[in-house]
C-alpha cells in the first residue's frame, strides 16, 4: 500500500494551467482584496455593547464609560467583561476552553465576541451602520 501511495506522489505530474484559467484565479483574487478592502476601510466605531444571553438581550452598556461586569448564570458559571477606553474585552469565564477570554478587545459596529459553553453573546452596537452593512445585513 505505501508502495502505490509513494509511486503517485513521485509521479504526480504538474497541473498544466491555460492562459484563461490564470486569468480567471486573478480575477478572484483581485476580488476579495476589494472586498477585504472596502470592509475594512467602510466599518464604524459602535457606542455600546448589547449582552445576550441564552438568546435573551440582558443589558446595554455605553463604551464612553469604563467598567467591569460579572455575568452570574443560576447553574454557577460566570463571564466577566471590561469596557475600558471604549473596547469591550472578556477578562474571565467560567468556561473550560476560555476561547472568549483570548479573543481580542472589540470596538467596531457589529464585533462580537461569543462564548459557547455558557451562551453569552457580546455585540458591539450603536454605530452607524455604512451601505456595506446593510447590504450585508
Amino acid at each position: 500500500m505505501s508502495n502505490h501511495i509513494l509511486h503517485l506522489l513521485l509521479n504526480y505530474r504538474r497541473v498544466n494551467m491555460k492562459k484563461n484559467d490564470i486569468f480567471l484565479l486573478s480575477g478572484i483574487i483581485l476580488l476579495i482584496g476589494i472586498a477585504f478592502f472596502l470592509m475594512q476601510f467602510f466599518k464604524s466605531e459602535g457606542s455600546r455593547v448589547l449582552i445576550t444571553i441564552d438568546g435573551i438581550e440582558d443589558k446595554v452598556f455605553d463604551l464612553s464609560e469604563d467598567a467591569i461586569y460579572k455575568i452570574q448564570h443560576e447553574d454557577g458559571h460566570w463571564n466577566t467583561l471590561e469596557i475600558k477606553d471604549g473596547n469591550v474585552s472578556m477578562i474571565d469565564a467560567s468556561c473550560p476552553d476560555k476561547l472568549c477570554v483570548k479573543h481580542r478587545s472589540i470596538h467596531y459596529n457589529n464585533e462580537t465576541i461569543t462564548c459557547l459553553p455558557n451562551k453569552v453573546v457580546l455585540k458591539i452596537i450603536g454605530g452607524e451602520e455604512s451601505e456595506l452593512d446593510a447590504i450585508a445585513n
